[in-house]
């Protein structure tokens, strides 16, 4: 009976773990994309915006993938746990529990390639935007390491995957810092 519970809980968790991982790489891409478009219709108020401007979007933009990333890492790491167990317990599980387990991984590496593709997206502004273009070199690579994270989900090495995205997320930290 505990059995029982304990896996209901465990798909819950896990199925509620996976639709925020899938939908928060989304959300930050429309709250970017709402900015930009806000920033877009004020044609003359951004040409007059102070020197300030470039350095508070750049820091904003960094802040806004580091919360991603940090509630990423958490919520990966409780699936991941969850991952590792029932892989373990596979020569026991029932071919449900197999399944389950199969679309877990699967959409842990869609939730990653999101997060790459979030990562690509921030280094290629940075990189092509002129206000963002100073701040650049904190960032460079940045997006390696998300398809780094990538792989080693695709190969199953999901914890890896969180400690490469730390990494990442120490990098965001320290471009934050030089911004300001």
């Amino acid at each position: 009976m505990f059995d029982r519970v304990r896996r209901f809980h465990l798909k819950r968790i896990t199925a509620l773990a996976i639709a925020w991982l899938m939908i928060s790489p989304a959300g930050a891409f429309s709250q970017t994309r709402a900015r930009r478009t806000a920033k877009h219709r004020g044609g003359t108020a951004t040409a007059r915006r102070s020197a300030n401007a470039a350095p508070t979007e750049a820091a904003n933009r960094v802040a806004d993938q580091i919360k991603l990333l940090t509630r990423f890492i958490y919520l990966l790491g409780g699936v991941t746990t969850r991952i590792e167990a029932a892989d373990a317990r596979r020569h026991e599980a029932s071919s449900a529990e197999i399944a389950q387990t199969e679309n877990s991984k699967a959409s842990v590496r869609t939730s990653l390639q999101n997060v790459r593709d979030g990562l690509d997206k921030l280094e290629l502004d940075f990189r092509t935007t002129p206000g963002l273009q100073r701040y650049y070199p904190g960032l460079a690579g940045v997006a390696a390491a998300g398809a780094t994270a990538e792989q080693q989900a695709a190969q199953n090495q999901f914890d890896q995957a969180g400690r490469t995205l730390l990494g990442v997320v120490n990098r965001l930290t320290d471009a934050l810092l030089d911004i300001h």
